[in-house]
Formats: C-alpha cells, sequence, structure tokens
C-alpha cells in the first residue's frame, strides 16, 4: 500500500451504500440504520453521484413535525421547511454533491473534509460515476504504518538524495512515527527541505531533526584572537605594549 504519495483509491472502502433519487423517506432512514453510517450518496441512472442525503437533512421532518412554523422561520430557514415535507431523496439530498476524485491524495482529501466539516466523501472518477466512499478513519490509516517502513523509505527518498556525502554517517530513527535524524553534512542549506520532505512521508507523526554542520574551525575564525589571551598577557608583560607610549632612555 506504501509509497508517497498515496491516493484516495488505496484507502476507500469500495462496496457502497447508495440511493436512487425517488428512494422514500422511510427507506434513507432504514438504511442509514442499517449501515451504520451518517450519509448517503444519490446516484442518477447512470451512477453518476448527484447529491448526499445525510442524517441532518432527515431531521427537518421531526423538528417541525408538530409545530408550524413562525415569521422568521419562513423567512430564514426556508430549505429546511422544503426538506421538512421532503419525501424522496432526490427532495430531501444536498445537491450539487461534495465529492472526491479517486486519484487525489490523502492531504486533499484531509482538507476537504477540514474545510467542510464532513465525515465521509463519495469517491468518483472524472466522469463523475461512484467508486467508492473514503472516510475520516480511512485517511488515518497511515499512522498505523511500521517504524521500520518509514525509515526506510526517509533514507531512501530523503536523505540519500539530500545528503549524499555527509561528513558524518546520518543516522535515522523511528518510534511510534515520530523521525529522529542526526549526524552531520557538509552544507545545511538542505535541512529544513529534508524536515518539510520527511515530515510529508505518511505514516510520520513529527520528526525530531538534529542535523549539524562542519565542525568549527577555531583557527579560521576571524572574530577570535590569532593568540589566547594568556599568551597575550605574556607577551605585554615582557615587552610592553605594543601600540601605547614606550620610554626611551638616552645616553648622556
Amino acid at each position: 500500500m506504501y509509497g508517497t504519495p498515496h491516493t484516495v483509491s488505496d484507502v476507500m472502502t469500495r462496496t457502497v451504500v447508495a440511493l436512487a433519487s425517488a428512494a422514500p423517506f422511510k427507506d434513507i432512514v432504514r438504511a442509514i440504520r442499517q449501515w451504520q453510517v451518517s450519509a448517503l450518496p444519490v446516484l442518477d441512472e447512470d451512477r453518476r453521484v448527484v447529491g448526499v442525503v445525510s442524517e441532518a437533512d432527515l431531521l427537518p421532518k421531526e423538528e417541525f413535525r408538530d409545530r408550524t412554523p413562525d415569521r422568521y422561520t419562513r423567512m430564514h430557514r426556508g430549505g429546511d421547511l422544503a426538506k421538512a415535507g421532503a419525501r424522496t431523496a432526490g427532495e430531501l439530498m444536498t445537491a450539487p454533491a461534495l465529492t472526491v476524485r479517486a486519484d487525489a491524495t490523502l492531504a486533499q482529501a484531509a482538507r476537504t473534509m477540514a474545510q467542510y466539516g464532513v465525515r465521509r466523501l463519495p469517491v468518483v472518477d472524472e466522469a463523475g460515476v461512484l467508486q467508492g466512499i473514503v472516510s475520516r478513519s480511512d485517511l488515518l490509516q497511515v499512522f498505523l504504518r511500521e517504524d521500520a517502513d518509514i525509515e526506510q523509505e526517509v533514507r531512501r527518498e530523503v536523505i540519500g538524495p539530500l545528503f549524499p556525502d555527509p561528513l558524518e554517517p546520518i543516522r535515522v530513527r523511528v518510534r511510534d512515527g515520530v523521525v529522529r535524524i542526526t549526524g552531520r553534512v557538509s552544507d545545511t542549506t538542505f535541512v529544513p527541505v529534508a524536515v518539510r520532505l520527511t515530515r510529508a512521508v505518511e505514516g510520520v507523526v513529527d520528526v525530531d531533526c538534529r542535523l549539524a554542520g562542519p565542525p568549527r574551525r577555531v583557527d579560521l575564525d576571524a572574530d577570535l584572537p590569532d593568540v589566547p589571551d594568556a599568551e597575550a598577557g605574556r607577551e605585554a608583560g615582557a615587552d610592553g605594549d605594543a601600540t601605547g607610549p614606550k620610554e626611551v632612555r638616552m645616553s648622556p
């Protein structure tokens, strides 16, 4: 299954319960209860997804069952009132349907779910034909990946290409999805890139990068004196301050 990036087709459920537009209200309730799902896609004659019926679409019928809506409700909740009088999936469904392509990445599907606050998405092909269903729990499957698999991919896809000639061996260790990278490289320019690419490897929970640059060469540091302070002090005591006034003795 693993190999970056993975797509929705890798994790989606392919056996899907769907509704026809003419499905009656009670059949919808039975299907939701029987299959223990919160929403069902609605299909046309060509199996294209034309809408979705969720539990939220069904609730207005119960909400307005025993009361007459007031003026404010009629003005601001006209859609819910229409659903309260609906009898079929076609009348109840939210359309157009929010879907995801089978070839979308898991990250793209997760962003769609987060943006619209949904738990499940119908999966469709380029023609809009239903291919499956993907849920939040499906997207979380990548975090069950073995640490050894993650370590191997980080070494192969990240560390090897970015740091082919490290100054010291680069060590990659993964525990519970947390990747720790240590070692010394000749150029630290690509260290932030390594962190970003490692974090993008599926199954990675977090990254602890301790890559360091070349050892410090004190003798080549322009900010440091050429000689130690103690040695400089001894020279000053013996010969005097090279830059201060000097006493000159003249022979009589």
